[in-house]
């Protein structure tokens, strides 16, 4: 049996996210400055809404719980979560607790958040992978309209990001033939919009990989990646070299396109503070990653593959 979901209403394309009709007295929840979001804003053409930019990559569960508080009695009708997967995850988050209607909006094309029951989260200074029904979209906006101005190392990062996404998720033990399906369309396309410099298809690329992986998972790419994330290292970046040397140990289809994809991207060999180890000690309760993988993962074969990313630099 097969269960798949997406966004109640999905709405794509040049204008989307200036078409829309928004709710009234939403509330607006960002990464970005002033400067970029009143541009933002302005072009959504809305009207009577409340904002919160403090949002920093990685939330805490205490940037949530504290947003909740500060709204609490304000008739908020919709959380619209507007950049990164970062303000997306918030919003989830607090529509699961409060039931108020989600709208995602991504600007940075990378995570597929928009389009997934999944959201990350930092308990303790930890992320956290968390899978949810509830963090569905009510509807999820994907515009092209906020990729020209993207900085370089944004994009590349959000752009590895969906490759590994999709990649992954076609290797994992949940995935269908549906499944497949999305996740092999948009490796080909954020592969063409890289290496064939077409960054317009970044988009679309990145919302079918959302639906693909959404509806699978990630695998062991993105479990050895979080300890890299944890001392600091942007998300995408960190998949470069950890979901390459991962589908190099599931003997994946994607190794080689993936690798040079990252190759000319240009990324730099990791580091790591703590020890391959202790490393290992902090992947091996992450189930939701390792469980679906479709080779069984030892802590020796995580040790091994930690070795590999940051003594032997697997993208050379």
């Amino acid at each position: 049996m097969w269960k798949v979901m997406m966004p109640r209403k999905i709405v794509y394309g040049a204008n989307a996210a200036s078409e829309f009709q928004y709710p009234e007295n939403s509330l607006v929840i960002t990464t970005t400055t002033p400067d970029i979001y009143e541009k933002w804003l302005s072009y959504m053409g809305l009207k009577k809404y409340e904002i919160y930019d403090k949002i920093t990559p990685d939330p805490a569960i205490e940037t949530i719980e504290e947003i909740k508080r500060k709204y609490e009695g304000k008739q908020i009708s919709a959380y619209i979560g507007l950049g990164g997967g970062s303000s997306m995850d918030v919003c989830k988050y607090l529509g699961k607790l409060t039931g108020i209607p989600k709208i995602l909006i991504p600007t940075t094309f990378g995570t597929g958040a928009e389009m997934t029951t999944y959201a990350v989260v930092s308990f303790d200074h930890k992320k956290k992978l968390l899978q949810d029904e509830a963090f569905l979209a009510d509807a999820a906006i994907v515009d092209p309209y906020f990729l020209p101005g993207t900085p370089f190392n944004i994009m590349r990062n959000s752009a590895c990001d969906a490759l590994a996404q999709a990649s992954e998720g076609y290797d994992s033990k949940l995935g269908n033939p549906f499944t497949k399906l999305f996740c092999k369309e948009a490796f080909e396309i954020l592969e063409d919009a890289i290496m064939n410099d077409k960054q317009d298809l970044l988009p679309y690329g990145a919302m079918l990989s959302g639906i693909g992986f959404g509806n699978s998972s990630t695998t062991l790419g993105h479990a050895l990646s979080y300890v890299f994330s944890n001392e600091g290292v942007p998300h995408g970046y960190s998949l470069s070299s950890c979901t390459t040397v991962a589908h190099k140990f599931n003997k994946s289809i994607y190794y080689e396109r993936f690798k040079k994809v990252c190759q000319k991207l240009k990324f730099e060999q990791l580091t790591l503070k703590q020890s391959l180890d202790e490393a290992a000690d902090v992947i091996m309760p992450d189930r939701g990653h390792l469980d679906n993988n479709p080779i069984e993962v030892t802590k020796q074969d995580i040790v091994h593959c930690l070795d590999e990313i940051v003594n032997k630099n697997p993208l050379q």
